[in-house]
């Protein structure tokens, strides 16, 4: 196997390990044993155990704030938004890729860590934000939002026939975000 197919190889199976069990509780024997190579080649090849870390948390970030970005190409306020809030609704099914974001900011406790999540919410920030156009209160609402669905899907709600996962299901109308301004947020 080539070397550029080597790491890429080694990158799915360690951004499921660090999905399923974080910083500290993934196992970089784990990673070389399914890859079938030592753990010394793994090292060799990302360094730490935090950098191969770091690289998947933020590979899992720009996955998000890259795809809002192309979603709302030419798009602009609150036509964005929604064109935006769609693909990231589509990206939380990619499971890997949601829980490596909420690892990152579970791991925040470490200032590498936190520096790193810090960056890349700046830039999804700045993605929806330099897109849209929109006001500082709209961005942050929107966002905010998103961490709440972030948080339901992690969960699996889509499984449960409960009343507070039938609400969390509940399918957003569009316009949801006009009445929330800086002017009307005071």
């Amino acid at each position: 196997m080539r070397g550029s197919e080597r790491r890429s190889q080694l990158l799915g199976i360690a951004a499921r390990e660090f999905a399923a069990h974080g910083l500290h509780g993934a196992s970089i024997e784990a990673i070389a044993r399914e890859a079938g190579i030592t753990q010394a080649y793994v090292f060799r090849m990302f360094g730490t155990k935090k950098a191969l870390f770091l690289e998947l948390v933020g590979a899992a970030f720009d996955r998000f704030s890259d795809g809002m970005s192309q979603a709302a190409a030419g798009a602009q306020s609150l036509d964005a938004l929604t064109l935006m809030g769609a693909q990231y609704y589509e990206l939380l099914a990619e499971r890997t890729t949601l829980l490596l974001q909420l690892q990152g900011f579970a791991a925040c406790g470490d200032s590498e860590v936190r520096d790193l999540v810090r960056t890349r919410l700046a830039h999804m920030w700045d993605t929806v934000a330099d897109t849209t156009g929109l006001d500082p209160v709209t961005v942050k609402s929107f966002l905010a939002y998103g961490m709440l669905l972030n948080n339901v899907a992690a969960l699996d709600v889509d499984e449960l026939d409960e009343p507070w996962a039938n609400g969390v299901r509940t399918r957003i109308q569009p316009g949801l975000f006009e009445h929330i301004t800086t002017r009307t947020n005071r």
